[in-house]
């Protein structure tokens, strides 16, 4: 596998997870509305965080995933083992196994988070519309989505300039009456024309979690996609 491939598919959705910009994966909604100012963008993060079982998410320990990327005949992915709780996490990959904590990281740790955020971001990104800040909101309803063209709502999401691993980068969500997600745009840098658009498919629970297992381009020759996830809750332990 190409060092730029792999490259690429680190930087297709990096967002604020650094010291410069705040970010709490333990945070619970009550946290998240006492420290915003707006209610209502509140709401729909919630509706959208709660429809994939964000109410769950406090209960969890250990998290495992694999994250792989199809092009054509081209295939990659690593592997995943994470202790949001602790910060503990561990990189697989073919070439290398990686063990590190978020709140202590050197420069080539660095590196590795970044990656770490770009597949967290994918596999959680309706938490993430809780957990992150310093981020801008618009809704639009009745839009047709940019694949399928189903009538859906969107809410767009713009990153602040500063912090982050790509400040300034845009997300535009369709989600359907139930409040989950069924595709959306990455617009690098809030960029008018898409960077990427992706389908969000076969949602399936984990412990209480839905997650979107698949994601796609229109032609079907890209594929991100999830496997070997697992999900432990503290009860469990």
């Amino acid at each position: 596998m190409k060092f730029t491939y792999i490259l690429l598919f680190s930087a297709l959705a990096m967002v604020s997870c650094n010291n410069n910009q705040k970010t709490s994966e333990n945070a619970t909604l009550n946290d998240v509305v006492l420290e915003n100012d707006s209610l209502q963008n509140i709401d729909i993060r919630h509706k959208i965080a709660n429809a994939n079982g964000f109410q769950d998410w406090k209960d969890v320990s250990d998290m495992a995933f694999t994250f792989n990327v199809d092009r054509g005949d081209s295939h990659f992915e690593r592997a995943w083992i994470w202790k949001p709780k602790t910060g503990n996490v561990q990189m697989i990959s073919l070439k290398d196994t990686l063990r590190y904590n978020r709140s202590k990281m050197d420069s080539l740790i660095k590196k590795t988070d970044a990656a770490f955020i770009n597949d967290k971001y994918w596999l959680l990104a309706p938490f993430q519309l809780v957990w992150d800040e310093g981020i801008s909101f618009s809704e639009k309803e009745n839009v047709p989505a940019p694949i399928s063209k189903d009538t859906l709502n969107q809410l767009t999401i713009v990153y602040g300039d500063e912090g982050g691993y790509t400040p300034g980068d845009a997300y535009d969500f369709f989600y359907d009456k139930n409040f989950k997600i069924k595709e959306w745009n990455y617009r690098k840098a809030n960029a008018e024309k898409p960077t990427m658009t992706i389908t969000w498919e076969d949602y399936k629970n984990y412990n209480g979690l839905e997650i979107a297992t698949m994601h796609k381009d229109s032609t079907g020759n890209f594929k991100l996609y999830f496997t070997n996830i697992s999900v432990k809750k503290e009860t469990e332990n």
